[in-house]
């Protein structure tokens, strides 16, 4: 490649948030672009672009990355540019007013998009009254009452760099790197504290609720699903062959039943997101209000189909992990993608498996296997109903005797 692409991952997101700052993570990510003691906010973006390069960052409620992406010479800037803005944001008060009012339309965008609003309403209902089931931009009164320095005492509490992973992927020199690396980050307090510890979800089962969000459009966006299992359970792979079955493409069970067969829906797929103790599964699809009851059946007897079978079949297993071994094989052909491979499996899993060992993981799966996640995820699991569009909280109850 004549690319590189480096990030600084840090093990802190929305979930390590404190309630009254929620949407700190986030907020920090948007603060660090805005300059440095070294850097104005023009001068970062000039550093990248000026040499045909990108640069952005996001928030999830386990991690925070930071990343950019150079031609293979321009790397050490790279290097010092990410750990400028990293360890040592400005977090001028002029720059968090402003950015507070960017983060405030970010949101206000968010609820003008119900495919995506959904999903927050889903994970609110799932994970209720905990911090993973929380939105990861916050609220609008928490963003509103973020000050400068609650924003600096949660980066000087999380941004500990024991807490982070620097991922670099593609032209380059290790031992160059490390000491470039070294180098950037020689003024930081080696004593510096390490991240509080998170509050880990209990486990405790919730109820099965119907959430909804009533609004007048012109279709129902809709969520069923219920909690999973955690990111490094060792279910997992099995989970991902099921979900690939379930409603991972347009050979998928979803797709195949509710698009071609029944012209129910345009989208329509499942989904899970895993964290360190617990994770959760999911099924989107979007409709008309007057056949939103139909919809809501189809995804019930597609859920029951799988209880009552105990699983699926051998030639959908077999699919599966070609689609998923096949994918992640050409998922990998950019120095990008390569380095979040690199440092998100390192932050979240403290090891980089190769890509041999993920396919013989996947591979190894049977149709025992499936069968075991099937009872474990979907056997007496409460879950959950979640709903934007013009449609009440009546409509789906009557119509979701069980998840």
């Amino acid at each position: 490649m004549r690319s590189v692409a480096a990030g600084v991952w840090v093990g802190t997101g929305a979930r390590d948030e404190p309630d009254p700052i929620a949407g700190a993570s986030h907020f920090l990510e948007h603060l660090a672009f805005k300059g440095t003691a070294r850097r104005s906010a023009v001068e970062i973006a000039e550093a990248v672009e000026s040499v045909g390069g990108d640069m952005n960052a996001f928030t999830s409620h386990e991690c925070t990355a930071f990343y950019v992406r150079v031609p293979d010479h321009r790397l050490p800037v790279a290097i010092d540019i990410l750990t400028d803005i990293v360890w040592s944001p400005a977090l001028r008060d002029e720059d968090v007013d402003s950015e507070r009012r960017v983060i405030l339309e970010e949101i206000r965008m968010r609820d003008d998009t119900p495919d995506d609003l959904v999903h927050d309403v889903f994970a609110a209902s799932v994970f209720p009254d905990h911090p993973i089931g929380r939105e990861i931009a916050g609220s609008p009164a928490t963003i509103e009452a973020m000050t400068p320095a609650a924003i600096a005492g949660f980066h000087d509490a999380h941004y500990a760099p024991d807490n982070a992973v620097f991922a670099v992927a593609g032209n380059l020199d290790h031992e160059e790197v490390v000491a470039a690396v070294e180098a950037a980050l020689a003024g930081l307090d080696p004593e510096r504290a390490a991240r509080p510890d998170r509050r880990l979800h209990d486990g405790t089962p919730g109820p099965a609720p119907v959430a909804v969000v009533e609004d007048d459009l012109e279709q129902v966006h809709l969520v069923i699903g219920m909690r999973a299992l955690r990111r490094n359970d060792p279910d997992r792979y099995a989970l991902g062959v099921l979900d690939q079955v379930l409603g991972g493409g347009m050979s998928s069970r979803l797709f195949q039943e509710v698009r071609e067969q029944r012209g129910l829906a345009y989208s329509v797929y499942s989904f899970r997101a895993a964290f360190e103790e617990t994770g959760s599964f999911g099924i989107y699809a979007g409709t008309g209000p007057e056949r939103v009851g139909e919809l809501v059946d189809v995804l019930h007897a597609e859920l029951d189909r799988i209880r009552a079978d105990g699983g699926v079949s051998d030639r959908e297993i077999e699919a599966a992990k070609g689609h998923l071994t096949g994918s992640l094989a050409l998922s990998l052909e950019s120095s990008m993608s390569r380095m979040y491979r690199l440092g998100r499996s390192e932050l979240l899993l403290g090891e980089v498996p190769s890509l041999d060992a993920i396919v013989a993981d996947v591979e190894a799966v049977t149709a025992a296997d499936v069968g075991r996640v099937v009872d474990r995820v979907f056997g007496d699991n409460p879950g959950s109903v979640a709903a934007v569009g013009p449609v009440t909280v009546a409509d789906l109850t009557a119509r979701s005797p069980s998840v």
